[in-house]
Formats: structure tokens, sequence, C-alpha cells
């Protein structure tokens, strides 16, 4: 079945070669340099006039075709979306004879004025006729059809997911409504953006080429420098230079980049992903939380006109103030027992009947951490905040002010996912200097994850860092649920992927 497909479209493929072969004979530029577009198809339609005979220029590619003999229809798609077009042999004279070898996908260009057909479409009746692009390949246009039964049936639809993201430039033609997510996307990160310059935080860039890589657990790529003869990393995060920026001065920077973590690929992780990290001088993780709040219900203001959102089957409503959930406190209530007092064998026990794995976790903090994402964590729809982890969970965070053996960090999570993390940051180097430490021995016992010591980020921490609140906001996953996508390649244009087989 696969070879006879194959097939078919290897003859489609021929016949579009031909045309082009043929267009050429004739003289007619199948490539063009450039074309003057004077308006776009939303335009067009939004500012229709029956008393006004508008003269435009638009450009788009071919979504269907309907030959009439000496007239024919097309819609075109432009990046506002699609119009139909009215062609007319006695109007075009040749180019009609050259649109005869057209087909759904090429790009053109079209000249002519608007106007509403019998039926009340509005289209553009047209002058001129452009080939801007051929295409040599076809695209997979959805067919609708309506079965005995009266029900629309759909064939030919482009909707493999795996070929989906593997051919992302065919899945935007197609898939409309993909489009729409990315530009939702590019909003959302511009609003972030905005929110964050209007209180004079200064955005920044960092090295992604790292001589030691750090600010989070999680193993990184490796790749070498041969000028400096050295083993380079691409950075899991960007925290300890914005740290050192910190120390340097500023009131307040943050970065929005592509972070890389050698990690494994699911619904929710990518190896290349998007963050926004902010640290803030002389404020503490009470603080971040109401400025999470308030920037997120901002940006679902801006972008979208409200903060009531569907997603999985829920309604999310991120209006402030978002729940505050004590970690501790949460779980000890879920499992029946105080987690920072158990053993780490009791622990384990209490594990197995969630169906946890626990034969690879010596660390009783990450245990913690695994009995709360299997318990406590899918529970948590609504938006709130989960405060005050564990210290060995947090090496880079403040040791809590009041509670012993917890720091002073939050996660904000919502329909069981996690969006944000933030601390009131570390600023004592030698309490900083002794977890590092903490983390080289986890390190030596197998924990790949475990963070290095850093010691030009204990050298800065020395010369003296102003208290300060640090944040990360995962941008795809910001993104997943503000536009109801289940996976984090349905937010990414290019996400990774297996090879090909090749067999």
């Amino acid at each position: 079945m696969e070879e006879n497909l194959n097939q078919d479209l290897g003859v489609l493929i021929q016949r579009r070669y031909e045309e082009l072969a043929e267009l050429k004979q004739k003289g007619i530029e199948s490539f063009a340099y450039s074309y003057d577009v004077t308006s776009d198809s939303e335009n067009i339609k939004s500012n229709f006039n029956e008393e006004e005979k508008r003269i435009v220029k638009i450009a788009g590619r071919i979504m269907a075709i309907r030959r009439m003999g000496k007239a024919s229809f097309t819609h075109i798609q432009d990046h506002t979306g699609r119009i139909q077009i009215y062609l007319k042999k006695d109007d075009l004279g040749e180019s009609y004879d050259v649109f005869k070898l057209l087909d759904i996908g090429d790009i053109i260009g079209v000249e002519g004025y608007v106007f509403k057909t019998k039926t009340g479409e509005i289209s553009v009746h047209t002058n001129n006729l452009t080939l801007l692009a051929k295409s040599l390949r076809p695209l997979p246009i959805a067919k609708e059809t309506t079965d005995e039964s009266g029900n629309k049936v759909i064939h030919d639809q482009f909707s493999d997911k795996e070929l989906r993201y593997r051919q992302r430039y065919i899945d935007l033609v197609v898939n409309p409504d993909v489009r729409e997510v990315f530009t939702k996307r590019s909003k959302i990160i511009s609003s972030m953006r905005k929110f964050l310059d209007y209180y004079e935080f200064l955005e920044v860039e960092t090295p992604i080429l790292q001589p030691l890589y750090g600010g989070a657990s999680a193993r990184p790529f490796t790749t070498y420098h041969n000028t400096l003869d050295t083993t380079l990393y691409l950075r899991i995060a960007d925290e300890l230079y914005l740290k050192r920026l910190i120390i340097g001065g500023f009131k307040g920077v943050y970065e929005i980049s592509k972070d890389f973590r050698n990690e494994g690929m699911d619904k929710m992780h990518n190896p290349e992903f998007t963050m926004m990290e902010l640290y803030v001088p002389y404020k503490d993780y009470e603080w971040m939380m109401s400025f999470v709040e308030k920037m997120i219900s901002s940006i679902c203001l801006e972008v979208f006109e409200t903060v009531k959102f569907n997603f999985e089957d829920n309604i999310i409503n991120f209006t402030p103030p978002w729940k505050r959930i004590s970690l501790v406190d949460t779980l000890n209530e879920k499992i029946g027992t105080d987690i920072l007092t158990t053993s780490i064998d009791e622990l384990k026990k209490i594990s197995k009947k969630f169906n946890i794995d626990v034969e690879k976790i010596e660390n009783k903090a990450k245990l913690i951490d695994e009995l709360f994402s299997f318990t406590v964590q899918k529970e948590i729809i609504q938006p709130a905040f989960v405060k005050d982890y564990p210290l060995d969970l947090s090496p880079l965070a403040k040791k809590h002010r009041s509670k012993e053996g917890l720091v002073e960090r939050f996660e904000g999570f919502v329909s069981g996912r996690e969006i944000c993390n933030a601390f009131s940051e570390l600023n004592d180097p030698i309490d900083q200097k002794k977890r590092f430490d903490e983390q080289m021995k986890m390190r030596e016992a197998g924990d790949e994850e475990a963070q290095q010591i850093d010691e030009d980020f204990l050298k800065a921490l020395e010369y003296g860092m102003p208290p300060s609140a640090g944040l990360g906001v995962g941008i795809d996953r910001l993104v997943m649920l503000l536009t109801n996508q289940s996976s984090i390649r349905d937010v990414i244009f290019f996400p990774q992927m297996k090879p090909e087989s090749k067999s």
C-alpha cells in the first residue's frame, strides 16, 4: 500500500516538473525575485465597500482551484487567511493559459479590484497574474465529502503527529490553527517582555557555551572548542551568570533564552526549551509570588482579553491571588507521616504504595520530591504556589527564616504542571560553599544531575550579593496552558525528534 502511495506521489511530482519545463519554454519566470504586495486577505475583507472599486495587489499560496472553461476561481492563502480570486480569460489573455499550468501549492501574485460574488463572497477580480514560486511537491490538502447519512468525511488530512513535527513547514501551510498557536506564543513572549521592561528590569544575554554548567540539577550537552583546547557545555540554566550581574549592581536583570538539558523526551520535556529567568535585588520569594501572579494575569488580559482558559476539560482561572500551599504540610497529610522526621527507608515503603520506583533513589530529598509528584502535584488544577522545600533539593536557595530543614522556595503549578520555580536567593558564600560540597558528594555517589562547585561564582558572592529574589518561568509550558496544547512539541516550531529509520 505504502509503495503504491509513493508511486502515485512520484507521478504527481513528475507532472509538476513537466509543467515547470513548459513554463520555461513559454518564457515564464517560475521563481520571482519580489512582488509589491499592497494588502492582505484580512484587510480586504474587513475594509470591503461595495461603493468603491478598490484596486489591490495580494500574494499567497493557491489552496483550491475550480476551473470553468474561460473563467476560474481559486482560493489563495496568505499570512492572515484565505480569499477567493476570480480569473477570466478575456481579462488575462495569455496569462490565463499560464494559469492552466498552475497547481495547488503554487504561490502567485494577483492584481485586481475587490468585489462581491452573487453568493456573497468577497473576492478579487484579477487583471494581472504573476507566478511567484512553483510548488514541485503536492500539498496534503484535506478533501471533504458527505456520506449517505449526511456526515462530513475528511480525506487525505495531514494529521500524522510525527510527520507534522518533522515537516512543520507543511503543517503550518495546511493547518491554519497551528499558525495561530505560534502567533499567540510570540505575543505571549512580547507581553512578558513588555511587563518586565515596565518595571525597568534590564534584558541581558549570558553565555550559551559555558566552561562550567550550573544553576539547575540536570545533565548537560558537551562540546569541544578547538582553539581553546577545552571542553564546553551548553547551558542548563542562566542563574549563576545572572546573579553575577546582580552583584554588579543592576536594579534587576532578566533573560529570555534557550536552555539545553540532556534528558529524556516526553509531552512535557524537550532537550532544547525556552526559559525566562529574572533576578531582583532586595526582594524575597513572598514578593516574587505576588509578582508572578500579577505578570501572568497581565499577559492573559493583554493577549487573550481573559484570565479564564479551557485546558484539558477544566476552566483555569489565573485571577490573583493564587492559592499558597505548604509542600510539607500537604504531603504529610497525604501520606500520613512527617516527611522531615521519617527515615528514608520508611519513606521508600510508603512510596511503593504509590507505584514509585525507589531503587535508584538514595537521596531523601529527591524521594520527597517524587512523592509530591505522584500524590499532590497531579491534583493541583487551579494556579497555585507550592512553597518551602527541603534544603537538599535546593542548593541555591536561602534557608527558611523560621522552618528548620527547609528553604524559601516556591514552584507554580497549573493543571498538575510546573510552570515556574523561584527562590529567596542564597547570598551567603560560606553556606553556598557547603551546599556545593554536599552536591559534589552526591555526584561522587553517582548522582549525575548534582551540581558542581563553581569557584568563580563563589568568588563573586564573596564580594557581596544583596538579598534577592530569583525566578524561572518555562515559556513552553506557559504557552501550552494558554493555547490548550497537551504536548510541548505542539508549541515548539521544530521539536527534537528521533532519527528517521532508513529501512
